[in-house]
């Protein structure tokens, strides 16, 4: 493995924080999720125009970049450092990764170019209590999580022999109430042949209704989506037994592209709180001269720079077929926490205000721990996966 960036890799980084900078600062992010779209739709055509951002780890065959999925983490480090609202993580990090890998050529044709160049928003619809589970972040993948009969969620019914129609209801979907498609988790085929598979939805599909949620964290949108008989249309083949393995598959990518993201943010929650200790005195003195506080960010600092070193690495495993992105997720998620926390008590009083933006980075970090953890399950469940803890018998 080659640790060092290349050109391309330093100069994405670089771009983008430029534009970010110019573009995201606190009082625009803080506007933009107050929209009905809970991002600056202005920001997104940016990100897509000059920096072909949600196209970043598509093919060039369908419009993408054609870079691999540690571009795309390096791009979602930046973002996570402003805790820029937009459709990034929705559209292309948990859906188009699944249009592309299930998807009939006449649906990647039809949606991918429109998802590269930024035009086509989308969301996964899996419930959020059980994304981990679907995305076999948290526990095995068996698919019962999408419902089906008594337990709710979504049920789908073949109508004629291509028309699908879906009932049911899906909460806490991130960017649920704005995107322009939806890849809605389903079950089919009644109790006797019951099984998972995914339908695209138009967001202004009749018989849907969406309503946005009040998150934790506001910078990430969520929504119910209630399907009452809703026409949808079947992504890839009926006879398709791979939707449970692609989303497996995904759920890897996902993990290491979050986890930058989470070290982006920790990063700078730290790199706010040390500018801020060599400012505020007391005693005559600047508070990051006393030792204590010296000990308290030399210990964020450790987990910050072992958090983005496991990122940097499950980025760039994904592309080798090894599977360490929940890991990486865990030290990331408990290292933006660690951070944030932090900040907020070394800001002191300020920390604590509304104005000050030491709470964003706490939510970001409370809300991802509640919709991709939380950590001890990410661990348990790799350390399950790795047979950490299997009784052997030891022969001397």
């Amino acid at each position: 493995m080659d640790a060092s960036f290349t050109a391309e890799q330093d100069e994405i980084r670089r771009t983008l924080r430029e534009l970010l900078q110019k573009r995201c600062g606190s009082q625009e992010s803080r506007t933009a999720v107050d929209t009905p779209a809970g991002h600056d739709p202005a920001l997104w055509t940016a990100l897509a125009r000059q920096l072909g951002l949600p196209g970043l780890a598509l093919p060039e065959a369908y419009g993408g970049v054609g870079c691999t999925a540690t571009e795309l983490a390096l791009a979602a480090e930046e973002t996570g450092r402003f805790l820029a609202p937009s459709p990034l993580l929705a559209t292309a990090v948990l859906a188009a990764p699944l249009v592309l890998a299930l998807g009939t050529e006449t649906q990647r044709a039809r949606l991918l170019p429109r998802i590269a160049a930024g035009s086509l928003t989308a969301a996964l619809a899996v419930p959020g209590t059980v994304l981990t589970t679907a995305l076999t972040l948290t526990g095995p993948n068996g698919g019962e999580w999408a419902g089906g009969g008594r337990a709710g969620g979504v049920q789908a019914r073949q109508v004629g022999d291509s028309g699908w129609r879906l009932y049911g209801q899906v909460a806490q979907v991130l960017d649920g109430h704005s995107a322009e498609l939806l890849l809605v988790a389903a079950h089919a085929g009644g109790f006797a042949r019951s099984r998972t598979l995914l339908f695209l939805v138009a967001g202004d599909a009749v018989g849907l209704v969406r309503v946005r949620q009040t998150s934790l964290d506001a910078t990430r949108p969520q929504a119910r989506l209630e399907l009452r008989d809703v026409e949808a249309e079947l992504l890839g083949a009926d006879d398709s037994p791979h939707v449970l393995r692609e989303l497996s598959a995904a759920g890897d990518t996902v993990a290491a592209v979050l986890a930058a993201e989470a070290v982006g943010a920790a990063d700078r929650a730290l790199e706010r709180t040390v500018q801020y200790v060599k400012q505020r005195e007391q005693f005559g003195r600047a508070i990051g001269s006393f030792q204590a506080v010296k000990h308290r960010l030399a210990d964020v600092y450790v987990q910050v720079q072992a958090a983005k070193s496991a990122a940097y690495y499950a980025a760039w495993a994904t592309g080798q077929g090894e599977r360490v992105g929940g890991l990486a997720l865990a030290q990331a998620l408990e290292a933006l926490r660690i951070a944030a926390a932090e900040g907020i008590q070394l800001h002191g009083g300020i920390g604590f205000t509304w104005e000050h933006d030491a709470h964003l980075y706490f939510k970001r970090a409370a809300g991802d721990e509640l919709l991709f953890g939380p950590v001890h399950r990410l661990r348990a469940y790799a350390a399950e996966g790795a047979h950490l803890f299997e009784n052997r018998e030891v022969t001397v």
